[in-house]
């Protein structure tokens, strides 16, 4: 049975929005320049390669429903109250393979000891071995050999592909040659070397290890993914309305509409914005602890407070546009062609929809996409403080909340941090080299 949940029917509106956004820019020369000189650049090919990794794994999140139950003749349908996804259904020997406890990468025993009972009945203190890492083993010697077939294996697909896909890079280049398309492919490439081994060996063992409860870090890591992009997307639908709005209204009206919009504002700054959200979150944790009737399922009550958090992000956040935007909206309401239309009695509301508006539109684009790579840095540290999203849901910030302590403990156990500190730096790598590409492309002052 599908389930709709509301970030789930947001992300595909814009998905929508942005494929629409892309076919308007082709038919717009003024639109159309600025994104030819960002595809241009090196570091954008590459990063957008990463960038629609993290997407694909998004969207295949963002499709959920409920499997139905095994039921006799003539019973009524049912359904579990379990809500998955496709992701889910493509990483199921990830999702059911649970460990009692923390166990090391590609490790075929547990990482704490436990009383063990012999056939003999004799009682031994040692490292158990796992129940489904290396579980189709023998012997634990086979173990190097195991690893360097899975490996090679992966190797060995991942440059089929790449060799299957080469022609099509060939005529891309031909029709297309002012794109990089080799940066481009050489990051599909580092993707598909690193991808390739990690699914083989996936299928025997813990990849990337296990959490305190046994969970497969890989694919919490990937779970995490739609968390990420929600929280940056999302947010900026909320904060560029009124951040736009607001800051171009304080620039051209000036006067009182200015103090009022930089007297709101400010005070806005002076709050503490991590108390601000936490209070916010709080209420909202409030309202659903009292209505659980509301809410059919579980997923359903931790995505109403991950859109609420980016609700309340959004509406902290949208101060700095604001600023950037009046200070851009002053300047250009000075000038002779907006001085000529209010001498000819052009109303206000048309000189900022046809004039201030698309003047400053690449600082919009620009703002929007730098301050994707923050929002995604924010969710991390809110969820660490434990304001954040909530705790049933995967994000980064939850798995290094859950693995902060263990980095004081002896052996350390190093991996947790260390997957959703990997999988978060590329994520926000590849966002900042692709907003750096966006400035570079749209700031007509860069290009001068």
């Amino acid at each position: 049975m599908p389930v709709i949940l509301v970030t789930d029917v947001l992300v595909w509106l814009l998905v929508a929005a942005a494929t629409g956004y892309a076919f308007y820019c082709r038919r717009q020369p003024h639109l159309a320049q600025p994104w030819t000189r960002v595809f241009r650049s090196a570091a954008a090919a590459a990063s957008m390669v990463v960038l629609a990794a993290y997407v694909g794994v998004g969207l295949l999140d963002s499709l959920h429903f409920r499997p139905a139950l095994a039921q006799k003749a003539g019973e009524r349908k049912a359904y579990s109250s379990d809500v998955l996804s496709v992701l889910d259904l493509a990483l199921v020997h990830l999702k059911g393979r649970g460990e009692k406890t923390y166990s090391a990468p590609l490790a075929t025993r547990s990482y704490a000891k436990e009383q063990i009972e012999l056939p003999d009945g004799r009682q031994l203190r040692d490292f158990p071995r796992l129940r489904f890492g290396g579980a189709h083993l023998k012997d634990e010697g086979e173990w190097e050999e195991d690893v360097a077939k899975r490996t090679l294996t992966g190797f060995g697909v991942a440059i089929a592909l790449l060799l299957l896909l080469l022609p099509a890079v060939r005529v891309l280049k031909r029709r297309k040659p002012g794109i990089p398309w080799h940066a481009a492919y050489g990051a599909l490439a580092v993707l598909s070397l690193l991808a390739g081994p990690a699914l083989a060996l996936s299928s025997g063992y813990h990849v990337l290890g296990t959490d305190k409860v046994g969970q497969d870090m890989f694919y919490l890591a990937l779970k995490s993914v739609r968390t990420s992009l929600v929280i940056g997307t999302l947010t900026t639908l909320v904060l560029l309305p009124v951040g736009v709005a607001l800051g171009i209204m304080a620039g051209y009206f000036k006067g009182w509409v200015d103090d009022v919009i930089q007297y709101l504002y400010t005070t806005l700054n002076s709050i503490p914005g991590v108390l601000l959200i936490a209070a916010a979150v709080l209420m909202m944790q409030v309202y659903i602890d009292l209505h659980p009737e509301a809410f059919e399922t579980s997923v359903q009550r931790a995505d109403l407070r991950l859109l609420f958090l980016c609700v309340i992000l959004g509406l902290t956040s949208w101060t700095g546009l604001a600023r950037l935007l009046r200070g851009e909206a002053l300047k250009l309401s000075q000038l002779e062609y907006i001085q000529a239309a209010h001498a000819f009695g052009v109303r206000d509301t048309r000189i900022l929809g046809r004039h201030i508006l698309p003047n400053v539109s690449h600082i919009v684009i620009i703002a929007m996409v730098m301050d994707f790579s923050g929002l995604v840095l924010a969710e991390a540290v809110l969820s660490y403080v434990g304001v954040g999203v909530d705790p049933s849901t995967n994000s980064f910030g939850t798995m290094i909340n859950a693995a902060r302590m263990e980095m004081a403990r002896e052996p350390v156990v190093w991996w947790a941090l260390g997957t959703a500190f990997t999988f978060m730096f590329a994520l926000v790598l590849a966002a900042n080299l692709f907003a750096d590409a966006v400035r570079d492309g749209f700031d007509p002052r860069v290009r001068m």
